[in-house]
């Protein structure tokens, strides 16, 4: 098989450069699946056939642009240099990795080397390639960011929607395309239609190009060339090479599914073969050169493998665990003056965000009509004009790559603030914030410096697609905050304070508080910091727990039914002020707990049983939870009425007080 190597010219320790990478890449591959068959590694995903992408895609980069590998790129890895101490000892879930045993094989990153880590998901890091680049456009640095995915992915929505805002934005981008022919064992043709994965450019307005795989010249040389390009004149480029693997998709699934013929067809292309033939026709390499490579990366290997067997087993201890789920962080509390205007909720989320806007001048928001429009709640109404209009971003409709993007801008130290136009769209972007932006600084030390704001809430007659408040989909994923306020005041305070914080926050706001609850709230900047539960009523019979809408029909019952109780506004549900809940309960010895959510399994159940275990000889009665019925949330008023529990929790608590 012959390749032309004759374009781009290229000096011959250039042609040198490219060969050794591609061969130290192969050895290492060699070398884990011997260890794996020894049960030393769990686990190989190879690239051999596949090494002239990474390296050449690598190699034609500059050593500060990001790269965002797969599990198939070991080459991206070892042509950056990072020592390979550090990656042997990453693939045995050792301490000298990059994860501290917590993650395995190729699913981290490094700011060190630029390189952003895969997950699982496979498609979301191509959403988070748009926010590095979004960061590298917003500063004015002239920098390519490369991302890649196998063929098999871009069947999935992330691809469609990062191709698109990529498109929309002209980011400088390259999505790097590795179409080997099979996903896992599902041919191409069985995956999409097209006859070209670069024919699926043409949808988005964008530049492709189809690019043999295995000549490293050729994707050296087109890369390059691409990376200059992009670097004077932003805007993405889908790449497609054209490439096979010749392993399985991973060692335990073998290529029994690949006909012989295709096997044979492809192994006359390799990669490395091919052009260590070509390098000794042309005198570049001699039979000597090629031993004394080999020689150098076997005992590089070998060295850095018995140094990494010797080191001890990862330890460490729950409390060490714990608290490395969220980045360190104590706020420091920023008491407001004593200026102040008497506003709704939605002003003071408005005047909250404005004034973060000013004092985080790289701070930027995105979310669907939120520019010239100012949203469909008009919280951001005149921030375009106030911050410019790459600020304040409309998106598309695609709230899995819009987060994404935003995780990639955190990658870049830039804050961001997500806009759901409704918190029931979330679940359409569901996988990047329990996946991705959840896991991130505990996976490989990497915060998600997001917040996302989410309208939620019944009452408004909106139906089942609008209104409901889903807080308890994300209080129990490690990782995540959730900040929940019932008053102007709170949500200001907090909302600034969620935003300092550099851990990812879902910030809920319920819709029919937005325009009918007035405070006075201070006009200065202030924080509120999160975690710390509000007692807004202090009495002995009962304990109240509520957050959002709840405090308001708690307080109404107080009221009607003249009752002397505690009343907790959580306003934080995670993390929980259990210390408050439990002095509390220990003082009145009845709680009830009302949620809007429906019962089974939200909040209010956690709260129940935290209380019945740490709690249970102060306890006078059951504790009482008050939530919505297990059903949709209906449209017709009528039907909301019954669905809503606001007048359930008044016979509830009656029926307490008389235990």
């Amino acid at each position: 098989m012959r390749f032309d190597y004759s374009r781009p010219k290229l000096e011959a320790s250039q042609l040198l450069d490219l060969y050794k990478a591609m061969l130290k890449s192969r050895m290492i591959e060699e070398k884990m699946l011997i260890l794996l068959r020894q049960g030393k590694i769990s686990k190989w995903f190879s690239g051999i056939g596949q090494e002239a992408i990474s390296t050449g895609v690598t190699l034609a980069l500059h050593e500060d642009e990001y790269i965002l590998p797969m599990h198939r790129n070991l080459s991206v890895f070892t042509s950056r240099n990072i020592p390979l101490h550090r990656l042997f000892s990453q693939w045995q879930g050792k301490k000298g990795g990059f994860t501290k045993g917590r993650d395995r094989s190729f699913h981290f990153g490094t700011q060190e080397y630029k390189i952003v880590g895969m997950i699982s998901h496979l498609g979301p890091q191509l959403g988070v390639a748009n926010g590095i680049a979004l960061g590298h456009k917003l500063r004015g640095e002239r920098k390519v960011t490369a991302v890649f995915s196998g063929e098999g992915a871009t069947s999935e929505g992330d691809f469609h929607e990062a191709l698109n805002i990529a498109a929309v934005w002209q980011l400088p981008v390259l999505f790097c395309i590795e179409n080997n022919g099979y996903g896992l064992s599902t041919p191409a043709h069985e995956q999409f239609k097209c006859e070209h994965i670069a024919d699926k450019g043409v949808g988005y307005g964008m530049e492709s190009h189809i690019i043999d795989g295995n000549n490293i010249v050729e994707v050296y040389g087109k890369v390059r060339e691409l990376a200059m390009s992009l670097r004077a004149n932003p805007r993405p480029v889908l790449l497609e090479f054209k490439t096979f693997r010749i392993r399985g998709h991973e060692e335990a699934s073998g290529t029994k599914y690949v006909p012989k013929e295709i096997l044979n067809q492809w192994s006359l292309k390799d990669p490395i073969e091919n052009f260590q033939a070509y390098l000794k026709s042309i005198n570049i390499l001699s039979e000597a050169d090629e031993v004394d490579f080999k020689q150098l990366f076997s005992r590089e290997i070998d060295t850095n493998l018995a140094a990494v067997f010797k080191e001890e087993a990862v330890t460490s201890s729950l409390n060490k665990e714990l608290d490395d789920v969220f980045k360190p962080f104590e706020i420091q509390e920023l008491r407001p003056g004593n200026k102040t205007s008497k506003i709704r909720l939605v002003d003071a989320i408005s005047k909250g965000l404005y004034q973060s806007m000013e004092r985080f001048e790289e701070l930027v928001i995105m979310g669907q009509d939120i520019a010239s429009y100012g949203g469909v709640f008009k919280i951001t109404e005149g921030f375009m004009d106030a911050f410019g209009k790459e600020r304040v971003r409309n998106t598309p409709i695609c709230e899995s790559s819009v987060i994404e993007a935003a995780y990639g801008l955190s990658v870049k130290k830039i804050k961001s603030v997500v806009e759901l136009q409704f918190g029931d769209f979330v679940s359409s972007g569901f996988n990047p914030v329990v996946n991705l932006l959840a896991k991130s600084y505990y996976r490989w030390g990497q915060e998600a410096d997001v917040v996302l704001r989410m309208p939620c809430g019944a009452g408004v007659q909106a139906g089942p697609f609008h209104s409901q408040t889903n807080e308890a989909w994300f209080t129990k994923t490690p990782g995540l905050k959730v900040v929940y306020p019932a008053f102007p005041y709170d949500a200001k305070g907090l909302l600034c304070a969620s935003i300092e914080d550099p851990n990812p926050i879902l910030f809920f706001e319920h819709k029919q508080l937005y325009r009918s609850v007035y405070q006075d709230v201070p006009d200065d900047y202030y924080t509120i910091p999160l975690g710390q539960a509000a007692l807004i009523k202090q009495g002995d019979e009962v304990t109240i727990i509520s957050y959002g809408a709840g405090i308001h029909w708690a307080l109404s019952a107080i009221e009607k039914l003249d009752v002397v109780a505690d009343l907790i506004d959580l306003r934080t549900l995670q993390p929980l002020d259990e210390a408050c809940i439990y002095a509390s309960v220990k003082k009145t010895g009845k709680v009830i707990i009302l949620q809007e959510d429906s019962i089974f399994g939200g909040v209010a159940s956690d709260i129940s049983a935290l209380i019945s275990e740490n709690c249970f000889e102060y306890l006078d009665a059951p504790v009482i939870r008050v939530a919505a019925p297990m059903m949709p949330i209906p449209f017709a008023k009528n039907l909301e009425d019954i669905y809503l529990p606001d007048k359930r929790f008044e016979t509830a608590l009656k029926d307490l007080l008389d235990y």
